[in-house]
C-alpha cells in the first residue's frame, strides 16, 4: 500500500523523551515548521517549561509525564493525543539511556533498567502508535535506533545490545504491518555519535568520566532527519557519514571490523577527567539539573553537516547507493591499516 504522509505543518506529532537532546531538537524544529505537539517524558517540571516555550511561539502543546517502560504511561500518552488532537500523524521513539562500563561489572539492576528504556519502550511505543494510528488514517512510526544497531562496541555492550533489538523489533513489525496493508510507514533512524546529553545522563562504571569518540554530530541533524522521514516514507536512515561507514564495516568485513573497534573504542569512550564520585545519571530517575540542554559540547569537533545524510534523505537512489559504496571502500581501506 502507498502510504501517503501529511505535510508537517498539518500533523499531530508525539515524541518520547523530548526534555533532552534529539528530543528536545525535534520537538522545537517541528514546532517551528507548524507541528501541533504531544510531549512526553519523565521530568515534568521540564515538561511544563518546554510546553509553555513552545506555546509562547503559537504551537499547540500537549504534555504528558510518562515512562516510557511503563505500559500504562505510553497508553496514557496515546490516550492523551487522541483526546486533544483526534489523531496522531507521526509518533516518534526517542526516549534512551546508556552505561558506560565492562558488561561484567554492572549490575542486573542496572541491565534491566537499560532494556526497560530502551527497547521496551520502543515496544510499548510502536503497539500503542499502531493501535491508534493504523484504522485513523495511518502515519509514520519513527523508532530512533543507533549506528550501534548495526555492530556491537565495548563499554557500552547492554546499550548495543538494545538498539540490535530495536531494529530487529522495528523490521519484524514493518513486515508485519506491510502483509495486512496497513497504512504505516515504519522508519528506523541510525545516529553516529552525537552531542547531546548522552553521556553525561548515562550511568557510569569505569574509572573515567564517559564521552563519545569523534566524529560527533549535530543534533538537529538527526532532528532534521526524523521530521523528512515523518513525511517521507523511509526505511532506515543513517544520520552521519561515520554511522553508514561503520555498518558497512561490519557487515562486510566483521573481524577486521572488530580488531579496529577493538583498538580503538577503549580508549575512545573515556575522558580524562577521572569518574565523579558523586556523578549523577538518568538511568532510573531523571536528573532535573540537565533537562531542556539539546548539547552537551563536545571536546571534539562537532560536525553540524552531513552531506551523507542530506543526499540520503533528499536525492535519488542512484545517489546514495554511489555513497553507500563508497562508505564500504573507506570502511575497507580503514579495516586494512587497523590490521598492519
Amino acid at each position: 500500500m502507498s502510504v501517503k504522509l501529511r505535510r508537517i505543518n498539518e500533523q499531530v506529532i508525539v515524541i518520547t523523551g523530548a526534555t533532552s537532546g534529539i528530543g528536545l531538537s525535534t520537538a522545537r524544529m517541528a514546532a517551528e515548521r507548524g507541528a501541533r505537539l504531544v510531549l512526553a517524558a519523565r521530568a515534568d517540571d521540564a515538561l511544563d517549561e518546554l510546553a509553555h516555550e513552545l506555546r509562547a511561539r503559537g504551537t499547540e502543546v500537549v504534555t504528558v509525564t510518562a515512562d516510557v517502560g511503563k505500559i500504562d504511561d505510553v497508553e496514557r500518552i496515546g490516550e492523551a493525543a487522541i483526546d486533544r488532537f483526534g489523531r496522531i500523524d507521526t509518533w516518534v521513539n526517542n526516549a534512551g539511556i546508556s552505561i558506560f562500563g565492562r558488561i561484567e561489572d554492572i549490575s542486573p539492576a542496572d541491565h534491566h533498567r537499560l532494556f526497560q528504556t530502551n527497547f521496551w519502550g520502543v515496544v510499548n511505543g510502536s503497539l500503542e502508535a499502531v493501535k491508534r494510528m493504523k484504522l485513523r488514517g495511518g502515519g509514520a512510526l519513527i523508532n530512533v535506533g543507533s549506528e550501534l544497531s548495526d555492530h556491537g562496541i565495548p563499554l557500552q555492550g547492554m546499550y548495543a545490545a538494545s538498539k540490535h533489538a530495536v531494529k530487529g523489533f522495528t523490521d519484524s513489525l514493518r513486515m508485519e504491518l506491510e502483509k495486512e496493508n496497513a497504512p504505516m510507514s515504519i522508519t528506523l533512524v541510525k545516529p553516529s555519535g552525537i552531542d547531546t546529553m548522552f553521556a553525561v545522563h548515562a550511568k557510569n562504571y569505569m574509572e573515567k568520566e564517559p564521552k563519545l569518540p569523534a566524529p560527533v554530530y549535530a543534533p538537529e541533524l538527526v532532528a532534521d532527519a526524523i521530521l523528512y522521514a515523518a513525511q517521507h516514507p523511509k526505511r532506515d536512515v543513517f544520520v552521519g557519514g561515520a554511522a553508514r561507514m561503520n555498518s558497512a564495516g561490519a557487515r562486510f568485513l566483521p573481524r577486521a571490523f572488530d580488531k579496529y573497534v577493538t583498538a580503538t573504542m577503549f580508549k575512545g569512550q573515556k575522558a580524562d577527567a577521572p569518574a565523579d564520585p558523586g556523578r549523577r545519571d538518568a538511568l532510573h530517575k531523571p536528573d532535573h539539573t540537565r533537562e531542556l540542554r539539546e548539547r552537551q559540547g563536545s571536546p571534539h569537533r562537532v560536525h553540524e553537516r552531513s552531506p551523507y545524510t542530506a543526499a540520503q534523505l533528499r536525492s535519488k537512489q542512484i545517489t546514495t547507493a554511489l555513497l553507500g559504496g563508497g562508505a564500504l571502500l573507506a570502511a575497507f581501506a580503514l579495516s586494512r591499516r587497523t590490521a598492519r
